[in-house]
């Protein structure tokens, strides 16, 4: 006699699909941490997301702050937990690219402890003088550089950060010299910029496009491969001769290694289709942050380039590595 599926289901030939119905990711919450305090931008950015993957979900997105060792910490405990997809992490410039190449105490290497599932979002930064000095480009600042003695003095909002090393890169690609000035973040760099001395910074987008649109700084390029879609009339450097160099600021959503396939599939679909909420939207903009859309494997080859630029950075600088 032919089974019937009541048979079958007496019998329990149906019971492993039925466990892999149960068991598809998310069942419960999850917990997505953020390697800096409340309040920045990486937080900002993860809050957004967090509220409407949950949405798609059905499950709680619980954000948990860990500021500390550069972003170092908070990453160090996703790299060490479970590999089920209930404990991720908000990748980004500094933890994934910045801080495993500047301290010995990172125990993680970015790309083989992490699975890389999404990027979320990018931020440009951006070639910023003040607007009484004589450079409105990249061109001026080539020539005011190489025809003043010693250099030009450059603002950053502290040694390592995304500004710090691309300017070492401009520098090397360029032959100029430009002389480090930093500080305790961008804030006070900006006013010191403002009030004319040094004339120069490449900072993010996100803190200096208020003073650019008021007309207290004025941006020279940014510094991706295409015009920012927030300052349409300012040329990349990419367009100034520069298409080696450009760099950003970018946010993603990692796990530990090891996540099971089926999980990283459901994860980069959901947060992609999260990405392209109109609300979201609006919020990413008012951040001045760019929505990519990418895949697992493109994640991963973009944190691998990144991190990798940055350790060709810090060795050709002789930066100090921290103990």
């Amino acid at each position: 006699m032919r089974p019937t599926r009541r048979n079958l289901i007496a019998t329990g030939a149906l019971l492993p699909f039925a466990a892999r119905a149960q068991a598809a990711w998310p069942t419960r919450q999850i917990r997505l941490v953020v390697p800096f305090a409340p309040g920045g931008t990486t937080d900002l950015v993860a809050r957004v997301l967090g509220k409407h993957l949950q949405d798609r979900l059905g499950q709680t997105v619980v954000l948990d702050n860990r500021p500390g060792a550069g972003a170092a910490l908070g990453s160090q405990i996703v790299a060490e937990a479970a590999p089920d997809g209930y404990t991720l992490v908000v990748s980004n410039a500094a933890s994934h690219g910045v801080a495993p190449a500047l301290s010995r105490h990172v125990r993680y290497d970015p790309v083989e402890d992490f699975t890389h599932i999404a990027l979320i979002a990018t931020t440009s930064l951006v070639a910023v003088v003040n607007p009484r000095w004589e450079v409105h480009n990249i061109a001026d600042l080539l020539r005011v550089a190489r025809a003043t003695p010693g250099g030009v003095d450059f603002a950053a909002a502290g040694v390592g950060t995304s500004g710090h090393l691309f300017s070492l890169r401009f520098a090397a690609r360029t032959g100029i010299t430009l002389n480090h000035i930093p500080y305790r973040g961008s804030g006070p760099a900006l006013t010191d910029l403002m009030a004319g001395n040094p004339k120069l910074m490449f900072d993010s987008l996100a803190s200096s496009i208020g003073h650019i649109r008021s007309g207290a700084l004025r941006a020279i390029a940014t510094m991706g491969a295409t015009r920012s879609s927030f300052l349409p009339d300012v040329p990349s450097i990419a367009e100034q001769g520069f298409p080696d160099i450009t760099s950003s600021s970018w946010f993603g959503i990692s796990g530990p290694r090891g996540l099971p396939q089926d999980v990283v599939e459901i994860a980069n679909r959901e947060i992609r289709a999260a990405l392209q909420h109109p609300e979201l939207r609006q919020r990413y903009t008012d951040l001045t942050a760019e929505i990519p859309d990418t895949t697992p494997a493109q994640y991963t080859e973009f944190v691998r380039k990144e991190h990798a630029t940055v350790v060709e950075v810090v060795r050709a600088n002789r930066i100090a590595i921290s103990e």
